[in-house]
C-alpha cells in the first residue's frame, strides 16, 4: 500500500471489520458485471439467466446454514438484516429482549423501537461475556401491567461477539425463548464462515449474515426468516424477495455471496487440515500466547476472572495492554504495516471505551487499552511472527509516555509519513 512515498507490505489482522474479496469470488462475479447483466425480474432470456444465478446463490447460502432456500432474504448487509428482523416484526406494545453487548445495528434499533412504544429489556452478561439462561427467563416474565403481557416478544442475541469472539449458547437461549412463546433472532455476522451454523440445531426463527465478513463483496447479506414468519418490509416498492425486500437484486453481489458461501462450507469441512478452522485457531492461540509471554501487564478479554475456558470463534483475540491508549497502539502498529482494531468508536473527538468490555465489568481505562486481533484464513505464521517482533517495543515505547502524549506523538509520525 502506498501512502505518499511511504510503502509497506501490509499485514491485515482486522477481519472482523471486513475481509478481502477472494479471487475465486471475483472470478465468479465478473461475468455478471458485463455479459450476464440482466434484471432478474425480466422475463426474457437475459433476465431469466440472472434469475437462475440469484436462485443458485440462494441455494449455496442455504446449504451453508442448512435451511430452505425460500427462507433466505437477500439484503445489503448485516445492518439491514438486523433492522428487518426487528422492525419487521415488532409493533408498539410488543417486547424486545436483547443484550448490552450487541452490535450497534441491534443496540440502536432497540433504542429506536423503545421510542416507538416497544418495551425493550436489556440483558447484561458475566465477566466472560456470556448471557445466562436465567437472565433470559427472568426477562420473559415481563408484564405491561399485572396479568397483561406483550402481544409479541422477540429475543435478539448475537451468536459471536464482534470484539471478543465469544460464542453464546444460542440453541439453549432459543429453546428458553420458545418455551415462553417468544421468537428468537440471532446476529450471526461474526460467526458466518468461521464456525458451523445449523439452523435446525439452533432452533432460531431469524438469523443475520453479512457477506463482507466471509470474503464476499461489501454491500451483501442475508436474513434467514423461518417459513411462515410474516415480516413487514422496511422499504416500499416491488415484490422482490417474496415481498420482504423490494428493489432490483444486486446480481453480481449476490452471485459473489453465493460463491463465498460455497468456499466457506468447504473450508469448514476441512477441520483438522492445515487450512481449516483448527489451523486458524492454532494461529490465534500462538498470537495470544506470544503476546502474553513477550509483553507484561497484558491479558485476554473473554476468559473468566480465573482463566475459565470460553468458546470463541477461531480467529479472534482481544487483548488488553495496561497503561497504553489502544488508539495510540493501533497507530503504532499501522506505522509498522500491521492493521488491527481498537474495538472502540470515536464520538465527538473522544475515544469511547468499548461498550462490550464495559458490560463485561472492565474499567474504562482497561477497555480503552484493549486491541482486537482478528485473523482470516489468509493470515500466516509469518504474519504472527512479524507482529510479535514489533509489538513489545511499540508497547514499551508508549508506556514511557503519558496517555495524551501517546496519541499526539504517534499522530505526528503518521502525518509526517502521509
Amino acid at each position: 500500500m502506498q501512502t505518499g512515498d511511504f510503502s509497506l507490505s501490509r499485514i491485515y489482522m482486522d477481519a472482523n471489520a471486513t475481509t478481502p474479496l477472494l479471487p475465486e469470488v471475483l472470478d465468479t462475479m465478473r461475468p455478471y458485471f458485463l455479459e450476464s447483466f440482466g434484471n432478474a425480474s425480466s422475463i426474457h432470456q437475459v433476465g431469466q439467466q440472472a434469475r437462475a444465478a440469484v436462485e443458485q446463490a440462494r441455494e449455496h447460502v442455504a446449504n451453508l446454514i442448512h435451511c430452505r432456500p425460500a427462507e433466505i432474504v437477500f439484503t445489503s448487509g448485516g445492518t439491514e438484516s438486523d433492522n428487518l428482523a426487528l422492525f419487521g416484526l415488532l409493533e408498539p406494545g410488543d417486547q424486545l429482549i436483547t443484550t448490552r453487548i450487541e452490535h450497534h445495528a441491534v443496540l440502536h434499533s432497540g433504542e429506536a423501537l423503545s421510542k416507538l412504544g416497544v418495551h425493550v429489556t436489556w440483558l447484561g452478561c458475566d465477566a466472560r461475556g456470556i448471557i445466562s439462561g436465567d437472565a433470559l427467563r427472568e426477562a420473559l416474565e415481563f408484564e405491561i401491567s399485572p396479568g397483561v403481557r406483550p402481544r409479541r416478544r422477540l429475543v435478539s442475541i448475537m451468536m459471536a461477539n464482534n470484539e471478543t469472539g465469544v460464542i453464546q449458547p444460542i440453541a439453549q437461549l432459543a429453546f428458553i425463548a420458545h418455551q415462553a412463546g417468544a421468537l428468537f433472532h440471532t446476529d450471526a455476522v461474526q460467526a458466518g464462515g468461521k464456525i458451523p451454523i445449523d439452523i435446525p440445531t439452533l432452533g432460531v426463527d431469524l438469523l443475520t449474515l453479512a457477506g463482507h465478513k466471509m470474503h464476499a463483496p461489501l454491500g451483501t447479506g442475508i436474513l434467514f426468516a423461518r417459513r411462515g414468519l410474516q415480516l413487514k418490509p422496511l422499504f416500499h416498492g416491488g415484490s422482490h424477495e417474496r415481498r420482504r425486500r423490494p428493489g432490483t437484486e444486486n446480481l453480481p453481489g449476490i452471485v459473489g455471496l453465493g460463491r463465498a458461501a460455497q468456499l466457506a462450507k468447504d473450508w469448514l469441512a476441512s477441520a483438522g487440515n492445515d487450512s481449516g478452522p483448527e489451523k486458524l485457531a492454532a494461529l490465534r492461540d500462538r498470537l495470544e500466547q506470544g503476546v502474553l509471554a513477550a509483553v507484561p501487564q497484558t491479558g485476554v478479554n473473554g476468559f473468566g476472572p480465573h482463566g475459565e475456558f470460553v468458546r470463541r470463534v477461531p480467529n479472534t483475540a482481544n487483548i488488553y495492554f495496561d497503561h497504553v491508549e489502544g488508539e495510540a497502539l493501533v497507530i503504532a502498529l499501522d506505522l509498522k504495516g500491521i492493521c488491527v482494531s481498537g474495538g472502540s468508536a470515536c464520538s465527538s473527538g473522544a475515544v469511547e471505551p468499548s461498550h462490550v468490555l464495559m458490560a463485561m465489568g472492565h474499567t474504562a481505562d482497561r477497555a480503552r487499552a484493549s486491541l482486537r486481533f482478528s485473523l482470516s484464513k489468509l493470515n500466516t505464521d509469518a504474519d504472527v511472527d512479524k507482529l510479535l517482533a514489533v509489538l513489545p517495543d511499540a508497547v514499551a515505547r508508549l508506556r514511557q509516555l503519558s496517555p495524551k502524549a501517546q496519541q499526539q506523538t504517534l499522530r505526528r509520525e503518521a502525518d509526517a509519513l502521509a
